[in-house]
């Protein structure tokens, strides 16, 4: 509108009775999309408080012997709604002194496996079903595993994840309750209450036998896959 359309128009305003404009902006109406993102903060502020009130109960858990070894607590990490969660087997030495899971030798691995994914550690969440460290990183004992069941079970009731990705064997057999030899487990598509769980090789074995990595990325293609992005090369 030029100057002259301006002026015609407040000139017409005047002659029909008008004595000011209000040229504020008027009140946005919430949209469905409004509403939509609103009620997503919400979850995402229940779930990350969830999980920390869970965490408070598990940094002071004695329910096993690994509570009187521990240096700290290693309970888990990332995004309180994450659509992907990768849970391992138990800290080790590096995790126990930080109180974060993955981030040794077999953690940075696991880092470089998710960057090839296109995601990154904040887009996830990361656990184990063991939360202290085993002494000299021995397989975790079947009481251990017990004791710490509810813990797992429960920050997958939080996030709920659309899939899971198991790290090794106890983490597969102890989430599931079910006897699963990896090798033969890995790369199929399993259920856990609803949940879709991609078991595969730890990051640690990948370490030992570099050439399973190949067989590993096959199964995070399928997980790529079915979170609806590309499956790679």
């Amino acid at each position: 509108m030029n100057s002259d359309d301006l002026r015609y128009e407040l000139t017409l305003l005047r002659d029909l009775g008008f004595t000011h404009l209000d040229i504020r902006q008027p009140a946005a109406t919430p949209s469905a999309t409004d509403d939509a993102r609103s009620a997503d903060n919400r979850q995402r502020g229940e779930a990350a408080e969830l999980l920390a009130g869970l965490k408070a109960i598990a940094v002071v858990c004695e329910k096993c012997k690994l509570s009187k070894s521990r240096t700290q607590v290693v309970y888990g990490e990332g995004n309180p709604n994450a659509d992907l969660m990768f849970i391992g087997e138990a800290p080790g030495r590096d995790e126990d002194l930080k109180g974060e899971p993955f981030v040794g030798r077999a953690g940075q691995l696991l880092t470089d496996i998710i960057k090839a994914m296109k995601l990154t550690r904040d887009d996830v969440y990361i656990a184990n079903v063991v939360k202290c460290r085993p002494p000299e990183n021995r397989n975790p004992e079947p009481d251990e595993l017990e004791a710490c069941h509810p813990y797992i079970q429960r920050q997958v009731e939080i996030i709920q994840p659309r899939v899971i990705v198991t790290l090794g064997r106890f983490a597969l057999q102890s989430l599931t309750g079910k006897t699963y030899g990896i090798s033969s487990a890995r790369g199929q598509w399993l259920d856990y209450n609803g949940v879709k769980v991609m078991p595969t090789y730890h990051p640690a074995y990948l370490l030992r036998t570099p050439s399973a990595k190949k067989d590993v990325w096959a199964d995070m293609k399928k997980v790529i896959a079915e979170l609806g992005g590309e499956s790679g090369t």
